[in-house]
C-alpha cells in the first residue's frame, strides 16, 4: 500500500506516473527475490532510502510508514467486536464458568 501512496506523491512532484511504477517494479521484485529465496527480510524500504530517484520523497518516508495511514476502522471494529460488552462477550456468556475453570494449554510447535 505505501507503494502507491509514494507513487502519487512522487506524481505530485511532477515525476512521472510509469517511472515512478517502474522504478518501485524494480526494487519490489529485488526485494522480493532476496525474501523468497534467501529467507532475508523484506528491505523495500530501505532500498526506496537509498535509491536518488526516490530523494524528493525521502524525507516523508517515516510518515508515510505509519501503520495507522493503512489500517482504517478495524482498531475500532475489533473493539466494538471483542470490547467489553461487545458481541463476542455476549456470545461467549453462556460458557463464561467453562472458561472461568480452564486450565492454559500450553502449545509445542
Amino acid at each position: 500500500m505505501i507503494t502507491e501512496n509514494i507513487i502519487m506523491r512522487l506524481t505530485a512532484m511532477g515525476v512521472s506516473r510509469q517511472d515512478a511504477h517502474e522504478q518501485i517494479r524494480v526494487l519490489s521484485f529485488k526485494a522480493s527475490h532476496q525474501v523468497q529465496t534467501e529467507g532475508r527480510p523484506n528491505d523495500l524500504v530501505e532500498r526506496i532510502r537509498n535509491t536518488e530517484f526516490f530523494r524528493p520523497i525521502w524525507p516523508d518516508l517515516d510518515n508515510m510508514m505509519r501503520p495507522e495511514l493503512y489500517i482504517g476502522r478495524s482498531a475500532q471494529i475489533v473493539d466494538k467486536f471483542c470490547g467489553p460488552g461487545g458481541k463476542l462477550e455476549k456470545k461467549l456468556e453462556p460458557y463464561q464458568a467453562a472458561i472461568k475453570g480452564a486450565k492454559a494449554a500450553e502449545l509445542n510447535v
